[in-house]
């Protein structure tokens, strides 16, 4: 079958280590929901409703969306995300996206609703 998407090797080391360090900080798991994407991956998405940007940083290895259900978690997570310097984080209903794509605005927080 068709790859839709592929692990941590496709991810740019800065910014795993990076979100490493946000980890450290909260004290708790991240769940990744969504790491890498193909372009393909990225389309079939778009194809089935959900938000995506077309030059998704995703596609780049610059992104991460983290499993945030619950206020404690949303906080915990946010806070380490800014702790460590990210610039650009989505809320989702169920998770929290970060990236570190410079050739997007700088210093943004978005929502998915």
């Amino acid at each position: 079958g068709e790859v839709l998407a592929t692990g941590k090797d496709n991810m740019d080391i800065s910014f795993l280590k990076k979100l490493d360090h946000a980890r450290d900080i909260a004290g708790i798991p991240f769940k990744i929901n969504s790491g890498f994407r193909t372009p393909e991956y990225n389309k079939y998405l778009e194809s089935k409703g959900y938000k995506v940007a077309k030059n998704s940083p995703h596609m780049k290895g610059l992104a991460a969306d983290i499993s945030a259900k619950t206020s404690k978690q949303r906080y915990t997570i946010l806070n380490a995300l800014l702790k460590v310097g990210f610039k650009r984080i989505g809320f989702g209903e169920t998770f929290i996206h970060c990236n570190t794509d410079e050739t997007k605005s700088q210093e943004i927080v978005w929502t998915y609703y």
